[in-house]
């Protein structure tokens, strides 16, 4: 289950959050990588320092994303999609990432079955008849 966060109440939402980021970018061989980092606003921008591989990635391949797990049992993870702004160059001791936030989501995972037996827990609601669903 999503719930869209606008780019105004972002800001908002990122304060609500007491761990690091995770930092995702793509390496030079496709794979995804991972790294937990703090974010700062800097205007309407997200600051990180990564280490060298993760700046690396993110002045080569400037799609990315920070994900915040939810801070609690069956809350709400933020994603956020966002677009490299400027990356210092990797190893000048420096790593600062500067980038633009694209859009965002809250995200958690639908729920289970309900008791009703329609596929559907306590915060979805079913889109087809359940004869159609397969």
């Amino acid at each position: 289950m999503s719930i869209r966060v606008s780019l105004d109440a972002l800001r908002d939402e990122i304060g609500q959050r007491s761990r690091p980021a995770f930092f995702l970018t793509v390496s030079d061989d496709g794979r995804p990588h991972a790294v937990a980092v703090p974010v700062s606003w800097s205007g309407e921008t997200l600051v990180v320092e990564p280490g060298n591989r993760t700046a690396h990635n993110a002045a080569a391949r400037p799609d990315v994303s920070l994900v915040w797990a939810a801070e609690e049992e069956g809350g709400y993870s933020l994603i956020v999609d966002a677009t490299v702004r400027s990356s210092d160059a990797p190893g000048d001791g420096s790593n600062r990432v500067v980038v633009a936030p694209t859009s965002a989501v809250l995200h958690r995972p639908a729920a289970g079955p309900s008791d009703a037996g329609d596929g559907c827990g306590s915060d979805c609601l079913p889109l087809l008849p359940r004869a159609a669903q397969h």
